[in-house]
This record gives C-alpha cells, sequence and structure tokens, in this order.
C-alpha cells in the first residue's frame, strides 16, 4: 500500500528517483514495472500504476463501449497514454516530456501514494489541490453516511 506524499525534484533529463521507502515493493511486489499515465480527473497529475493494478484497470477501460464520449476520454487518458517504466539502478524513472508539458510539471512535483497507485503532481496543481476544502454541499452523498474523520 503506497501512502504519504513526497516532495520530488525532476532532473535536467526528466527523471524522478522513487522514495527509497517504496524502491523494495516496487521491486519486489510489481515486479519492477510501473505504468505512468494521465489523470482523468484533475489536471496537474499523473497516474503511476504498479504493473499488475494497471492490467485489471486497463481491461475495464477497454471494456467500456466505445459509442460514449466519456468512455473514449477515459480511453484516451488512461490506455493510450500509458508506457510501462522500469526503475534504473538507482531507483529512477523517466517520465516523457510530452505529460510532463501537459499536466506542468517542471523541477519541483509532488509524489503522493493513494494506496494501489501513485499520483505524481506538478507543485503548483498540488498546493491548489491541498488548498481546497470541502463544503457540507460536497458532503451530502450517501456514500460518504457514517465516515468518521
Amino acid at each position: 500500500m503506497f501512502q504519504g506524499e513526497t516532495a520530488i525534484t525532476i532532473d535536467d533529463k526528466g527523471r524522478l528517483a522513487i522514495p527509497t521507502a517504496y524502491r523494495d515493493v516496487v521491486a519486489r511486489e510489481c515486479d519492477n514495472r510501473l505504468v505512468l499515465t494521465y489523470n482523468p480527473f484533475d489536471a496537474g497529475s499523473l497516474y503511476l500504476y504498479p504493473y499488475a493494478v494497471w492490467e485489471g484497470v486497463r481491461d475495464k477501460i477497454n471494456a467500456l463501449p466505445r459509442t460514449r464520449s466519456t468512455n473514449r476520454t477515459l480511453q484516451l487518458k488512461l490506455v493510450g497514454a500509458a508506457m510501462v517504466v522500469e526503475p534504473d539502478g538507482n531507483g529512477r524513472i523517466g517520465i516523457p516530456a510530452s505529460q510532463r508539458n501537459t499536466v506542468g510539471i517542471e523541477r519541483k512535483a509532488v509524489l503522493v501514494g493513494m494506496g494501489d497507485k501513485f499520483e505524481l503532481w506538478s507543485e503548483q496543481a498540488h498546493q491548489a489541490q491541498i488548498r481546497q476544502t470541502l463544503s457540507d454541499a460536497d458532503m451530502d452523498g450517501d456514500d460518504l453516511v457514517g465516515l468518521q474523520l
């Protein structure tokens, strides 16, 4: 399980170093393979899935009917942009310039553990997201009934 946030620096070659606390987990439980793709819900971030988790996500998204615009958008942003990345001997992975530029990741980024995956945020987008607060209207859904925070 991935959790917590880590400030990350992207080097001149577009690489980030996976935090040392996760390197063994990525090597052992992810077979040293991660999948990098867009976050379709929030501008300013990318998803970084363990390969085995990604396969299930990919298959479910590809099974959606392509007749709906929302499904096609999910397929484009998640499956169409997905690429397998493998950490090098120093635990670094390359982030393509096209993806970095699209989400606004420059030198400073934030890697956030979200349970089954990481989210890689531009520093500015992450700060803006964290500064947002939930209102009472946001909490009206039945899926939050009984949630103790």
